[in-house]
């Protein structure tokens, strides 16, 4: 049986509560090969201290390592969130063919709201683009978790005074 990209996208949200779950910003990422999962992640900087531990670039790093090539065609990579640039990046050196996110970043997005590196004809590699896949669960689990950081913050600072 075939999933939608809405079963797939609920699968990577998963992964965005596991990141929330241990207070790293809630973005998930699966990517799917022959109607499975082959490689999930999620954020992991503040854990691992690493600013390229996106949740894109760790479940790519896994992707390679379970098919055994660099090249992961014939994949798709969903994403609760529009990749940023280093991840575009890397989903372009993948040659992955399709990529599915949940909601539009507008201060780092490299697939539409910033930049669109998708279709760009100066690059060798062009991929499909599907947008707003459970756009309000994606957004909304992100509203939440920076409104919560926010309140923290607030609530300490004001213990330090």
């Amino acid at each position: 049986m075939l999933h939608t990209h809405d079963y797939w996208m609920n699968k990577a949200l998963l992964e965005a509560r596991k990141a929330e779950a241990i207070a790293e910003v809630p973005i998930g990422c699966v990517i799917v090969h022959d109607n499975k999962i082959i490689a999930r992640a999620h954020n992991l900087r503040e854990t691992k201290q690493d600013p390229a531990a996106h949740a894109e670039l760790l479940a790519i790093r896994k992707a390679a390592r379970k098919l055994g090539s660099w090249r992961l065609l014939d994949t798709t990579l969903y994403v609760t969130l529009e990749p940023c640039l280093m991840c575009m990046g890397a989903i372009l050196l993948a040659r992955i063919p399709t990529v599915v996110f949940g909601c539009f970043d507008p201060k780092a997005g490299a697939a539409g709201s910033l930049f669109d590196l998708s279709n760009d004809p100066r690059l060798n590699h062009r991929f499909d683009l599907i947008a707003n896949v459970r756009k309000d669960e994606c957004s909304g689990l992100l509203t939440s978790f920076f409104a919560d950081l926010r309140r923290k913050r607030r609530t300490a600072h004001s213990q330090q005074g």
